[in-house]
């Protein structure tokens, strides 16, 4: 089948089974390695995008239902080699540790931002809800999300 869709503002073409994961299509056909696989049952968020303002889980997304679909990987948000300002606040904050759940946990704090430009302690730990991190402690990750939300508004 004949499926296209923009990924990080470009557009993509492919010919391939619509029953494939996105996830697979990302990392595998696209080389967009920031899209990790962890659970692979949609538990631990590693794998999340955002798709049409949305942060969906591409290993439970079929690139069939991508169809003329925007999708946003964590490569997307660096512009002219500068990391995005919630990738930054991520590195500053200390939220990086071996650095497998980071793309996923930014794209989720991305989607939050977009909808909420300033979300209280509450709001950031119902959006990260769905990530898992097993090296850091989440309040790192918090931190991160307030400082980026404060550069945002400032």
């Amino acid at each position: 089948m004949r499926i296209e869709f923009e990924v990080n503002n470009r557009p993509v073409v492919l010919d391939t089974e619509p029953d494939r994961r996105l996830l697979d299509v990302l990392r595998d056909d696209l080389g967009l390695l920031s899209v990790k696989e962890g659970c692979s049952e949609g538990e631990c968020g590693a794998c999340t995008v955002i798709l049409n303002g949305r942060a969906v889980l591409s290993c439970l997304t079929m690139v069939g239902q991508v169809q003329g679909g925007r999708i946003l990987t964590s490569e997307g948000l660096v512009k002219d080699g500068e990391l995005h300002p919630i990738q930054k606040a991520f590195v500053e904050a200390g939220a990086v540790q071996c650095g497998f759940c980071t793309p996923g946990f930014v794209m989720s704090s991305y989607a939050l931002l977009q909808r909420n430009p300033n979300p209280d302690e509450d709001a950031i730990k119902q959006a990260l809800s769905g990530n898992i991190c097993r090296c850091t402690g989440y309040a790192q990750l918090i931190e991160a999300v307030q400082a980026a939300a404060k550069a945002n508004n400032e």
